[in-house]
């Protein structure tokens, strides 16, 4: 497999005394040929969704980036609204809008998904404003706060399984307990924050589900005794020579993002500020290389605008549209409403929630088909 390392291993030959025995003669070559034969390991495998760049930036990179960026609004709280207004406007609305282009941007894709496109966000809208008026605007906010932290987590369990199918059979831990300890970590940190009970998030009232504290520790012990057995397991694997490295590191920034969203920054807006430039980012690039793969032959007729935009030549164009398109629809909705309400933050806040929404459900159709459509094929 490309970029895979070879490992060597040296024999020590030693008495009960520990005395080393130093042969007088040189061993045959045949004989030490078939003596490393039979201890060597072998190579380890990369499986990288794209190439070593792409991959070590689609993992490390953005995972530094996130990080990075909570800690700064620790250190200095000042900085908050300045990185939550350039993570809203460079990732947010464009991750959202990266959704539409595989729903809107042609014929075959509005024909398979119109309902998406034009009778679901009819509903949200309607769900979203019947819960602001009939329970309050802190129900939207809590509804936010327990669904985006589900979609970010099963966002990032898609990836994993992208990384998996890549490993060509590298990884073999049984799904149920990959799945266990996969969502352990984020349990822990989401049981976590309600069990803190923080009363605002994001300056808007919030009510979480009661959690005692003993339970999110109960869990979080259970979470950190299954993080151990995992660590321990990889270790194994790479003695072997049997780990799928692409697939661990994706893992082990899964793990370490949630930690740090979650648990490290006790800050619920600097917590989830953490998680939210994570899956952007994530969310962002991983819709890029979907569409470049779909597109890899070149342009296609039939999806000529995407397909132009997708081809690895014009990434630069196709985010500056993406991000025009996001821009312009976010800009025009806010200042909509800004014209006609008067309490013109809240309602700003409950249209934005529409577009999560909304996004959250697009989401987990789109990928679900394209999953079955895979497995049919």
């Amino acid at each position: 497999m490309a970029g895979d390392s070879p490992r060597f291993a040296r024999v020590l030959m030693s008495e009960p005394s520990g005395r080393v025995l130093r042969p007088a003669a040189r061993a045959p070559d045949s004989f030490r040929e078939e003596m490393m034969t039979s201890i060597a390991v072998k190579p380890v495998g990369i499986a990288w969704l794209r190439s070593r760049p792409f991959d070590l930036g689609f993992i490390l990179g953005i995972a530094a980036v996130a990080v990075a960026a909570g800690l700064a609004t620790v250190v200095n709280p000042t900085l908050f609204p300045v990185l939550l207004f350039l993570d809203l406007w460079l990732l947010g609305y464009h991750h959202v809008i990266s959704t539409f282009t595989r729903i809107l941007f042609d014929r075959d894709s509005f024909s398979q998904y119109w309902f998406l496109v034009t009778v679901l966000p009819a509903i949200v809208i309607v769900a979203v404003v019947a819960m602001a008026w009939g329970l309050g605007v802190w129900s939207v906010v809590s509804l936010y706060l327990y669904w985006q932290w589900f979609h970010y987590a099963r966002q990032s369990y898609g990836v994993a399984q992208a990384y998996r199918r890549k490993s060509n059979g590298l990884v073999t831990e049984d799904p149920i307990t990959f799945q266990v300890i996969f969502y352990l970590v984020p349990l822990w940190g989401i049981l976590h924050r309600s069990a803190q009970d923080p009363a605002r998030f994001l300056g808007l009232e919030l009510r979480v589900i009661p959690v005692p504290g003993v339970v999110a520790d109960a869990v979080g012990a259970i979470a950190l005794a299954a993080l151990a057995l995992w660590i321990g397991r990889k270790a194994f694997e790479a003695w072997r020579g049997r780990l799928a490295v692409a697939h661990t590191m994706f893992m082990a920034s899964h793990f370490g993002i949630f930690v740090t969203g979650y648990v490290l920054i006790d800050g619920i807006n600097e917590g989830w500020l953490v998680l939210n430039i994570w899956h952007n980012l994530q969310y962002i690039a991983f819709v890029w290389l979907y569409n470049n793969n779909r597109f890899r032959s070149g342009i296609d007729p039939r999806h000529k605008l995407l397909s132009t935009l997708s081809q690895s030549r014009n990434v630069i164009f196709y985010l500056a549209v993406s991000l025009a398109l996001s821009t312009g629809l976010y800009v025009l909705v806010r200042e909509a409403i800004i014209t006609v309400a008067s309490a013109s933050f809240v309602y700003v806040v409950l249209a934005y929630q529409v577009f999560n929404f909304h996004h959250y459900v697009v989401d987990a159709v789109i990928w679900r088909s394209r999953r079955k459509a895979a497995a049919a094929a």
